[in-house]
Order: structure tokens, then C-alpha cells, then sequence
């Protein structure tokens, strides 16, 4: 995390330069999140539920990564790459819930123009790198199932380590990109992000200055990005399922469904919001809200619940940590 680290704090650099010399704008010192819009006397008990599903999140990634690393049986490729997920759930929900928490509860919807900056950049590198990884997981399953004998020499240990930074590179230069034409463009009020966090859509908004570039851009670059990965997630499963339906033996052919149905729910649970709210054209839509709710707070959720149901050594090994020696995976 250093390299990102570094090249945030440049780029926070650059960016406050630029506000400083944003020549007859005044510039903002920080953004109001409007947040979710609800009744005031909902703000409890959505306080509530979101604390409730926010401590979830944690303990199920987290309890997710420390099953991964204490059982042995799972040191793995695949167990890897679910613990790089499980981790990138966690911090993407992070980035997000504790500002919503704070809103409801306390009515602190204020955040300034370094964090509302960080907070765009972080959701964008940790999301992006998401991707790459549901990618690089698909990829994964193909070489498992569609060339089992090769497995073992190709997806080895360095190599397993080469991808997975890959994808947090990727992340990385992805982030920098978008975040920087962002914030080069001038915000001289109003500082309302009609939003419950600081995203590309309601920041562009804001800006005092024509986003049309900005606008193709995002268009472009996430559009490219989620359908080139998708069409590879695909086309990984095309060849994976055509093997899976030569398989004779019928619990063999029942175990590589149930990996591969758990990973495939978790992209679609992915893709499908992400693609509705930087794909789809035209102003902010109540909808939206809601929509961004569900990828950006219950989809870090269900990923653990979803890989820990259809998997069967998740579990076997969920119950050894908990003392139940006796258990099998098979």
C-alpha cells in the first residue's frame, strides 16, 4: 500500500495547487454529503441496520481471511485470490459506511475537500482492483477445471503473487486517472454532494465548467473496463461449463458447479449495479441511491455468505476453527 499511498498524497499535492490558482473561482474548502434521503425519525434505526451490516461485513471477511490463513488445506490459488477479495470487501466498505453511520446518527455530513478527494480515489482503486481480481478468479476456475494437468505449473506460487499485485496496480493507475480529472476541474459552489458519499457522478455535478469531456471519459474508460473484463469472465465460462458437461463422474461435475455458481452469483451481484450507475446516461435518478447502497454495502456482505454456503471445504474448514475436527469437506 506505500506505492498508493505515495502517488495519493502527489496527487492531493497537485490537486490543492490548483485550487490555489483556480483564478476568479473561489475555491471550496469541503463538501456537504446529503446522503440517503429518509424521514429524521428513520435515523436511528437506519443507523441501526447499517451498523449491524457494516460489523457483519467485517467479521465475515475478516473471519474469511483467517480461515484461509490458519487451514493449510486451503493455501491454495483460488483460497488466495477469495482472500485478496474478502479483503478489498472490508476496506471498500470502510471507505464508505463509517461516513454514513456518522450522518445518521450524528448529523456530521460534512467532509472536506483532501478527504472527499481520498474518499473518491480509495472507492475507485479498491473497486477497480475488485474487478481485475473477478477477472483474474475466472481465470483461475478455467485453468483448474479446462487444464487440470497443467495446473500445478502454471498457476504457481510467484505467479499467483504476480497477478494478484497486477490487479492492485491496475487498480492504482485506474483510480489516479479518473481522480485526477476530477479534481482538475474547478468547484466554486454549490459544496451540496447530493450523494451519500463523494463519487464521480455527483462530483461532476459540482463542477464550475463543462464535463462533457469528463463525462466520456468516465464513460469510456469504466465502460471499457467493465466489459473487457466481463466478456473474459464469460468467455472463461463458456469453456468451463462445456468441460463440466463432459465430466462422468456425477459429484465431480456437482463440485465444479457449486464453485464455479458461487463465483459467477458474486460477479453478477457485482457488474449488474455498477453498470446501471456509470453506464446509464442522463441526470442522477432516485433509484440510483439505492442501487449504489447495494454494491457499495450489501454486496461486501453477501460474498462471504455466498462462498461459505456453496463451498464446501469453506465450511469443512470454517468448522475446524471451531474445534469440530471431525469434519470432511467431501
Amino acid at each position: 500500500m506505500g506505492l498508493e499511498l505515495s502517488l495519493l498524497l502527489l496527487l492531493l499535492a497537485d490537486v490543492n495547487s490548483k485550487e490555489m490558482h483556480s483564478g476568479n473561482h473561489t475555491a471550496l474548502s469541503h463538501f456537504i454529503l446529503v446522503g440517503l434521503h429518509h424521514p429524521p425519525q428513520l435515523g436511528v434505526p437506519l443507523f441501526l441496520a447499517f451498523l449491524v451490516i457494516y460489523a457483519l461485513t467485517v467479521s465475515g471477511n475478516g473471519l474469511i481471511i483467517l480461515t484461509i490463513l490458519v487451514d493449510t488445506q486451503l493455501h491454495r490459488p483460488m483460497y488466495w485470490f477469495l482472500c485478496h477479495l474478502s479483503f478489498l470487501d472490508m476496506t471498500i466498505s470502510s471507505v464508505i459506511v463509517p461516513k454514513m453511520l456518522a450522518g445518521f446518527l450524528l448529523d456530521s455530513r460534512v467532509i472536506s475537500f483532501g478527504g472527499c478527494v481520498i474518499q473518491l480515489f480509495s472507492f475507485h482503486f479498491l473497486g477497480c482492483t475488485e474487478c481485475f481480481l473477478y477477472t483474474l478468479m475466472a481465470y483461475d476456475r478455467f485453468l483448474a477445471i479446462c487444464k487440470p494437468l497443467h495446473y500445478a505449473t502454471i498457476m504457481t506460487h510467484n505467479v499467483c503473487n504476480f497477478l494478484a499485485f497486477g490487479t492492485w496496480l491496475g487498480g492504482t493507475v485506474h483510480s489516479l486517472f479518473q481522480t485526477s480529472f476530477i479534481f482538475r476541474l474547478p468547484f466554486c459552489g454549490p459544496n451540496r454532494v447530493d450523494y451519500f458519499f463523494c463519487d464521480i457522478p455527483a462530483m461532476l455535478r459540482l463542477a464550475c465548467a463543462d464535463t462533457t469531456i469528463n463525462e466520456l471519459i468516465t464513460f469510456v474508460d469504466i465502460g471499457f473496463l467493465a466489459l473487457t473484463c466481463f466478456m473474459l469472465i464469460l468467455t472463461s465460462y463458456g469453456y468451463i461449463v462445456a468441460t463440466i458437461l463432459r465430466i462422468q463422474s456425477i459429484d465431480g461435475r456437482r463440485n465444479a458447479f457449486s464453485t464455479c455458481a458461487a463465483h459467477l452469483t458474486v460477479v453478477i451481484v457485482y457488474y449488474v449495479p455498477c453498470t446501471f450507475i456509470y453506464l446509464h446516461s442522463g441526470s442522477q435518478e432516485p433509484l440510483d441511491g439505492g442501487v449504489a447502497v447495494f454494491y457499495t454495502v450489501i454486496t461486501p456482505l453477501l460474498n462471504p455468505i455466498i462462498y461459505t454456503l456453496r463451498n464446501k471445504e469453506m465450511k469443512a474448514s470454517l468448522w475446524r476453527l471451531g474445534g469440530r475436527r471431525d469434519v470432511q469437506p467431501h
